[in-house]
């Protein structure tokens, strides 16, 4: 028996609907919601120390999992000063040192005139574009308190920029997040997280600062704002060796970040939230030791996020009877370190690090140019890149899955699951001189709709359908003026051709991948719902299914078109030839759109195309992910300049 289309014609306004990718968003929010829920559960079971240890020992475990694992090199750091900048109080030594081999860091000491040894924190930096100049005041104030304080370039920052041009003087890629989503997709893609080597970063750091002579390795601290809070974070609860811990501007609730202000790549771990995990997780996992939670009430991290994670860690510090040694400072204005934060700070790291001894109100500072501050002469450090560091080990751990195991990762992700054709709104209907134009809604998920364009030729009997992947509209007229019932689907997440640019694209991505889900693989899902919708129409012929993509869409497509048989014939244009390629440069386009954890080290796009056979994939100009066509790939086909569709829909439709 034929399944029966579910189709309410619905008199709606549209206008007044939520825009699609709210719409998603509230989706997952209540995904993630539900998930945080259960943590707590967990949470609020835990009254004991040998509870509490248990639990740290299984969140420190599940981090490393998350990152995949942290790198295991044990060379030299190989550091070298290059420069010093004398001041009445305190010396600034400028330093390069290796993280890993060739792949160079460049910091700036801060070291106190007084002979002896002293306490040292470490400053990792926020998203300045500056990167470790930022920290001048800080590390310039602790320094005359009596710390030795490290400020270290992040990757994409400072003297650090990655795809750097010399001539222009700048990253090819863009700023800082930028840079840092680039790494972030291409880790993914390569099974790990970016946020490993960021963290290695500032181990190998924590390396160079307790090898100094000044430095008493016992009596260690760290602290940075934004970006900087996020890997104090990490680092402390990762790196027994820190002693005292003060974030500032991070540390929050994921309660109020998944539908707010996520970070970037390295500040959201695929399946954190999936997995159990909160911010508060890392703080919990610092404990008993002395952690300082600094806010301002105009962040745009919210100020209820970070009174969340401040209650829950106190009570989890009252389990080892140790709430003295965790505090919530909050400062004025928006998002930084005001002087009432820098001071806390100050006075923190000298209660615990100092025994209480010294003044922690901020002294001026003598602001060295920021030229001065430089680790190397040209003000960019040479060495390899992290697109290298990542591609060295893909190639370490690949190795090749066969097809029975790509089909089943597919429908992993995708959620492959059989049902009833998708609930359809018609939101408008024109019925036209030769086909219907009707615009939908269609229903994948419960509570979550993507939109839809159908037309149908008024021609009676069964006819062939094309489902086109968010495409132009003129390619779906010319189509049903062939006679196809032509389904133009906009996959969540996706813009409506009138909503223009979506800006907050890769943060959508992120946010599944929190969440335990994958955009691309959920978007293939969607396509399949297509399928079934036009499946179900009377007027299809069932057993004559098409699909075109173009671009990245084609990615989703070929991954639908794998697992569902129905989709007869696919033709895509422009789409990547290569995942794998992306991890060989250090700039790719889109590849957030395209990701599945993990995938690269076992699968490419050829891979999934094979598990077509004997279907029809028709793939005309294939591209590499700065969207350059690749030519003369065999199996592939190519337009002649200013060559249009014809001949690829007239091959389509054969």
């Amino acid at each position: 028996m034929r399944k029966i289309l579910l189709i309410a014609i619905c008199a709606l306004n549209v206008a007044a609907l939520p825009a699609a990718d709210d719409r998603l968003l509230q989706w997952m929010d209540r995904i993630a919601q539900q998930q945080l829920s259960d943590r707590e559960a967990a949470i609020a079971k835990i009254h004991t120390l040998s509870e509490a240890k248990a639990r740290q020992a299984w969140v420190r475990a599940k981090i490393l999992e998350l990152l995949g694992g942290l790198p295991d090199y044990k060379g030299p750091l190989n550091a070298r000063v290059t420069g010093r900048i004398e001041r009445p109080r305190y010396t600034i030594e400028k330093v390069i040192f290796e993280s890993l081999p060739q792949f160079y860091v460049t910091a700036d000491l801060y070291i106190p005139r007084e002979s002896g040894k002293h306490p040292g924190v470490l400053i990792p930096m926020g998203h300045w574009e500056q990167g470790k100049l930022a920290a001048q005041p800080i590390a310039a104030n602790l320094a005359m308190k009596g710390f030795v304080a490290l400020a270290y370039d992040p990757v994409g920052q400072g003297e650090r920029q990655q795809a750097y041009d010399r001539r222009i003087e700048a990253s090819l890629i863009g700023g800082a997040t930028d840079q840092h989503f680039q790494a972030g997709a291409q880790s993914i893609l390569a099974g790990e997280n970016f946020a490993r080597y960021r963290i290695w970063d500032g181990m190998r750091a924590l390396d160079y600062l307790v090898s100094r002579p000044e430095v008493d390795r016992d009596k260690l601290g760290a602290t940075g704002c934004s970006g900087g809070g996020t890997l104090t974070t990490y680092i402390a609860a990762l790196d027994p060796r820190i002693k005292v811990a003060a974030p500032a501007c991070y540390i929050n609730s994921w309660r109020q970040l998944f539908a707010g202000p996520i970070g970037d790549s390295e500040q959201s771990f695929p399946f954190f939230l999936s997995s159990g995990l909160d911010v508060a997780d890392y703080i919990e996992l610092f404990a008993p030791k002395p952690w300082l939670i600094n806010s301002t009430v105009g962040d745009f991290f919210p100020i209820e996020g970070a009174r969340h994670a401040y209650q829950e860690a106190l009570d989890w510090y009252r389990i080892y009877s140790a709430e003295d040694r965790i505090r919530w400072t909050i400062g004025p204005g928006p998002h930084g370190t005001p002087l009432e934060i820098r001071e806390a700070i100050y006075q923190w790291m000298i209660r615990w690090l100092k025994d209480g001894r010294g003044n922690f109100r901020e002294e001026p500072v003598e602001l060295a140019l920021d030229s001065d501050l430089l680790a190397t002469p040209s003000g960019q450090v040479e060495g390899r890149e992290m697109y290298q560091v990542i591609q060295e080990g893909f190639r370490e751990r690949m190795k090749q899955g066969n097809s029975e195991q790509l089909l089943a990762e597919i429908r992993k992700w995708s959620e492959d699951r059989a049902g009833q054709p998708p609930l359809v709104h018609v939101l408008r209907d024109d019925p036209g001189e030769v086909f219907r134009t009707q615009e939908l809604e269609l229903e994948v998920e419960p509570g979550l709709e993507i939109a839809g364009t159908l037309y149908a030729p008024l021609a009676s009997g069964r006819k062939p359908a094309v489902l086109l992947i968010d495409l132009d509209a003129p390619l779906a007229e010319r189509l049903a003026t062939r006679g196809a019932v032509v389904l133009n689907l906009y996959p969540r997440g996706r813009p409506l051709p009138s909503a223009g640019e979506d800006q907050a694209a890769t943060k959508q991505d992120i946010r599944a991948w929190v969440i335990g889900k994958n955009m691309a693989g959920m978007r293939a899902f969607d396509i399949q719902r297509g399928v079934d919708a036009l499946e179900a129409r009377p007027d299809v012929d069932a057993g004559s299914v098409r699909a075109i993509a173009r671009d990245v869409s084609g990615v989703w497509l070929l991954m639908a078109a794998a697992i569902d048989t129905r989709i007869g014939r696919i033709w895509l244009d422009r789409t990547p030839y290569s995942l794998r390629a992306a991890l060989d440069v250090p700039i790719a386009r889109d590849l957030h759109d395209a990701v599945i954890p993990g995938f690269a080290l076992h699968w490419d796009m050829d891979d999934l195309a094979k598990t077509m056979a004997p279907r029809t994939v028709l793939w005309s100009d294939p591209t590499d992910w700065l969207q350059k066509i690749v030519p003369h790939l065999p199996g592939f086909l190519y337009r002649s300049f200013d060559e249009k569709d014809d001949r690829f829909v007239a091959e389509l439709m054969k």
